[in-house]
């Protein structure tokens, strides 16, 4: 018989540098799950993805045991680590403050392609370009 889920708990931890801070210790402390666990399998798991913020899902369970799913990292930080830019623009519409190419767009779509609300390849790389969009992001080709 399947385990009862207790909580479904979604965080944003750096990629290898999960540790007992918050958010990850007050957010899982409080269910009762082992932190120190959580975080060495995270660290284990995401070993090699430096400088990425993951998403993460981790379901807690009654008997207080956990699993947990890592996601595709956002959009906007892949956007901003191809285009080389610290952070997004403050006015999109009129700003444009880089610029990626559609293979760099293409990339980013195979890569969150799990993730997205679509199989379509095509359709995942408009997605990204509207990100691209929104963040003052030109897409050249």
């Amino acid at each position: 018989m399947a385990k009862a889920i207790k909580a479904q708990i979604k965080l944003h931890v750096p990629a290898a540098q999960a540790n007992p801070a918050p958010p990850v210790g007050p957010a899982l402390g409080q269910h009762g799950v082992n932190i120190m666990q959580f975080c060495k399998q995270f660290n284990d798991q995401t070993k090699g993805r430096d400088g990425l913020i993951l998403p993460v899902v981790i379901s807690v369970f009654e008997d207080r045991t956990f699993t947990f799913i890592i996601k595709s990292p956002p959009s906007s930080i892949l956007l901003k680590r191809a285009a080389n830019l610290a952070k997004a623009s403050g006015t999109s519409g009129k700003e444009t403050i880089g610029k990626v190419t559609k293979k760099q767009v293409e990339e980013i779509a195979k890569l969150k392609l799990p993730d997205l609300n679509t199989d379509s390849l095509e359709q995942a790389m408009k997605i990204i370009e509207g990100t691209a969009r929104s963040m003052g992001i030109a897409v050249e080709g």
